[in-house]
């Protein structure tokens, strides 16, 4: 396997392990998760999914920033602890997660819960001449001092003097460097603080992910990922104090995302536009949207429509209806063998080499995708050729919903439980729904029969009224 490592700006293999430790960063709860979050979840599930079907064990961690300026304003607006705004909303990006079949981190730490940890690595650099105090001693912040990190800007690739011009640069005249970070900061009127060496106060934003990921993964982990915006200052901040204090190599791999594009504007909650996971999914199934977000390889941006994300219901509705296909033919071996099976498990075996191919060549998830759509046409192939099945033509027939459910539940998760359950749960309802509708039909009750249909419509759901009866489909 190969992967870019925005560190080195080349494609490197991956190493040889038994176990990949990776560390992804989490996102700050004060609002609802948006496209944007899912995009960079999804794409770590599929590679974490993918990194276990190749034989790796996946110690995956991500954290929540539990305390944060903004957590702290929302808190103070609504007059209510700032711990209540950040769990409320981690329980919904994790519901959300679980509607998108995202699997669960190994580990999902909070800031809060790691102050200890953040305080030996702040108190460490400090002994090591890395980081300063200003302040009185009681109620001091903590900077890291940037010059005595030579290897600064290695990982996004700028000078000092581009990091000067384009950098958000905390005002402080008591810096000795204007892009010195606070790794610490002395606690304000109102604000939550923890008992520090230097007075009561809480972590710079940098800092956490670093306490955590040493904390969990070690020195010189497999790999680092989050969204390209990231890149600097966070990660860059993360590597500088990182390796001061350890006097190791941090993270092998960094590994970023394009960002997800409205017009062609990075989504985002400061811009306003953005759209929340739970707004989406009131017009859309979770599978759609999981099929959409992995759609496009994962560094290049991700334009978002609503027309895009019509396409990929469709696209995926295609490959559902294959893999059912294969649902529909009896399963008693009645018949001669008629199919050319030596040459229909060649192209089989040519469709799932093409898929690890395009995987192990830096997560390429729209190549991965193609070759589901050719499993797909060779399954319909197939079926469209049978007759009556000998056992030798269902065993291949099994052979194919083996490959749909390795490479398209176990690795790209798109008929994951997780993510089909809400919808699979409605699937009875609505059963039952078109049931009524269609009784009330046949009495001639149309007032009832339109309020069924009109009422499914506000719902998200459409009604096809067909010569074999009446359908349901997502709007």
């Amino acid at each position: 396997m190969r992967i870019y490592n925005t560190l080195t700006k080349t494609k490197e293999q991956l190493p040889q392990t038994e176990e990949l430790g990776i560390y992804v960063c989490g996102i700050t709860p004060y609002d609802y998760s948006h496209v944007g979050h899912a995009r960079v979840y999804v794409l770590w599930d599929v590679f974490r999914r993918y990194f276990a079907y190749r034989g790796y064990r996946v110690k995956y961690v991500q954290n929540f920033t539990d305390i944060d300026d903004k957590i702290i304003a929302k808190a103070n607006a609504e007059g209510v602890a700032p711990g209540q705004i950040s769990q409320r909303y981690i329980d919904d990006f994790l519901k959300m997660m679980d509607l998108l079949g995202v699997k669960r981190a190994t580990i999902y730490p909070k800031v809060t819960e790691h102050i200890a940890d953040v305080i030996e690595l702040v108190a460490g650099l400090v002994e090591k001449g890395h980081a300063y105090t200003v302040g009185p001693s009681d109620h001091a912040d903590v900077y890291f001092a940037l010059d005595s990190f030579p290897e600064y800007g290695k990982l996004s690739g700028r000078s000092l003097d581009e990091m000067e011009a384009g950098a958000r640069v905390e005002v402080d005249s008591r810096k000795r460097n204007p892009l010195d970070f606070a790794i610490w900061k002395a606690a304000k009127e109102g604000e939550p603080a923890w008992d520090s060496p230097w007075g009561p106060g809480r972590p710079g934003w940098h800092i956490e992910c670093s306490a955590m990921a040493l904390k969990y993964l070690g020195t010189n982990f497999a790999i680092h990922g989050g969204g390209s915006d990231l890149i600097f200052p966070h990660h860059e901040n993360e590597i500088a104090q990182s390796e001061c204090f350890t006097g190791q190599p941090f993270a092998r791999f960094w590994v970023h995302n394009g960002f997800v594009q409205v017009r062609n504007e990075k989504m985002s909650k400061s811009l306003g536009n953005f759209f929340t996971i739970g707004d989406v999914l009131k017009h859309f199934s979770p599978r759609a949207l999981r099929y959409f977000l992995i759609s496009t390889h994962y560094r290049n941006p991700l334009g978002y429509s609503e027309e895009e994300l019509k396409m990929s219901g469709k696209a995926l509705e295609r490959l559902t209806t294959a893999r059912r296909q294969l649902e529909t033919v009896s399963k008693e071996p009645l018949g001669e063998t008629t199919l050319p099976l030596a040459g229909l498990r060649e192209e089989l075996r040519r469709i799932e080499a093409d898929f690890v191919s395009a995987m192990d060549d830096d997560l390429n998830t729209a190549g991965a995708l193609a070759s589901l759509h050719e499993l797909a046409t060779l399954a319909n192939k197939t079926v469209a050729q049978l007759e009556i099945p000998s056992q030798e033509e269902l065993n291949f027939l099994g052979e194919l919903e083996a490959a749909f459910k390795a490479l398209g539940d176990d690795v790209l998760g798109l008929w994951d439980p997780a993510a089909a359950q809400a919808e699979d749960q409605a699937e009875p309802l609505l059963e039952l729904i078109l049931l009524l509708r269609t009784q009330a039909r046949e009495k001639r009750d149309w007032a009832t029969a339109d309020l069924i249909r009109d009422r499914l419509g506000e719902l998200g759901y459409t009604i096809e009224d067909t010569p074999q009866g009446p359908r349901w489909k997502r709007s």
